[in-house]
């Protein structure tokens, strides 16, 4: 098999994240070219040359699962930091503008019963997911000597993402309905807000879909 075609085979196998993706293909047809070359100044045949170096890098069912598992891995990762950053910045960014806009005296009063648990219970959602995709991180990058299931610490946090975010949704709606009293938040600060938020959850939503997809077998 000559090298291009062993390349074209290999980057058919793998799944994932584009630019680690074409690192890896181009690190491993690299390594060929380089092992062909070596042969080729020994005196062998270009042809030969590099069908003797594809035949000792090995067969791609034997090479792709450890490419495919780095980049699960990867993508693992992403996500891991997508949450760890962006739940504690949209936490803090909403917490910032309730402050710079305070609720009017009549919002207070007129809050019903549950509004602050709510609240709360929604801080400890978003929080908890966040600090679980800082653990997962961890463990794929510092703690990668011990993690002996990385698929499913990566496919955990990803259902997570799922689980935990029609969760937050509905308590965010909830509170937007127990908070129809009027307060003094202007309409572009919630705008751009919300508009923060959502382009956050899209993220989440996206990155974790690959993950689950990235880990619904064992790397091939």
């Amino acid at each position: 098999m000559r090298i291009d075609d062993y390349v074209a085979e290999l980057n058919g196998a793998l799944s994932g994240p584009h630019g680690p993706k074409r690192d890896l293909v181009v690190e491993a047809r690299d390594s060929l070219v380089d092992a062909a070359a070596a042969l080729e100044g020994e005196g062998v045949d270009p042809a030969e040359a590099e069908r003797l170096a594809v035949a000792e890098f090995g067969e791609v069912r034997e090479v792709a699962p450890g490419y495919q598992a780095e980049l699960t891995a990867v993508s693992g990762r992403r996500l891991g930091v997508l949450l760890f950053l962006s739940v504690p910045i949209t936490v803090a960014m909403w917490s910032m503008l309730w402050r710079l806009y305070p609720a009017t005296d009549d919002a207070w009063l007129n809050q019903p019963a549950w509004f602050m648990p709510v609240s709360r219970l929604l801080d400890v959602v978003q929080l908890g997911v966040g600090l679980y995709g800082g653990l997962v991180l961890f463990a794929l990058s510092r703690g990668a000597r011990w993690i002996r299931r990385p698929r499913l610490a990566i496919r955990s946090m990803a259902v997570l993402v799922w689980a935990a975010l029609p969760v937050s949704g509905g308590l965010a709606l909830l509170l937007s309905y127990g908070a129809s009293a009027p307060n003094t938040l202007d309409a572009l600060p919630a705008a751009l807000a919300n508009l923060v938020t959502s382009a956050m959850w899209g993220l989440q939503i996206y990155c974790a879909t690959r993950c689950l997809r990235l880990t619904r077998s064992p790397a091939r």
